[in-house]
């Protein structure tokens, strides 16, 4: 017995980064100049300095594009038993966090780089089992 369905563990992590991804296009949408600050300083001494604007635009955009098809794929992994939306969905929530990846290791935030990680095997597990 269960009180989702037969995907539990698929369920649970396509909520995980459903939840993560809203949350951190709320925070950036609600203080856009300040992340912009933020992020220009970290990444002061990168060649990424002078594009952080166009580079959270895209980030935003991926994340946004993310949360939609994870929430489209939870609907249909919930109502229908369909796996296809929900993996898509993490499908872009992994290249996403590479993007992030690519980022910390440029500004040689490795700690940063380090949790990116964690998230990324999650990831890539729900991938696994979606398959």
């Amino acid at each position: 017995m269960s009180i989702f369905n037969n995907h539990s563990a698929e369920i649970l992590i396509v909520l995980f980064f459903i939840f993560t991804y809203f949350f951190s296009v709320v925070e950036k949408l609600a203080d856009w100049k300040g992340t912009i600050a933020y992020y220009t300083k970290h990444f002061e001494k990168t060649i990424l300095q002078k594009m952080i604007p166009l580079l959270l635009l895209k980030v935003l955009i991926f994340e946004i594009s993310t949360v939609i098809l994870l929430t489209i794929g939870l609907y249909f992994l919930v109502t229908e038993d369909v796996l296809i939306m929900a993996k898509v969905g993490l499908e872009i929530s992994a290249i996403t966090l590479l993007m992030f990846l690519v980022g910390q290791r440029l500004a040689k935030d490795y700690p940063g780089a380090m949790n990116i990680t964690v998230y990324f095997i999650l990831n890539v597990i729900g991938i696994y089992l979606l398959t």
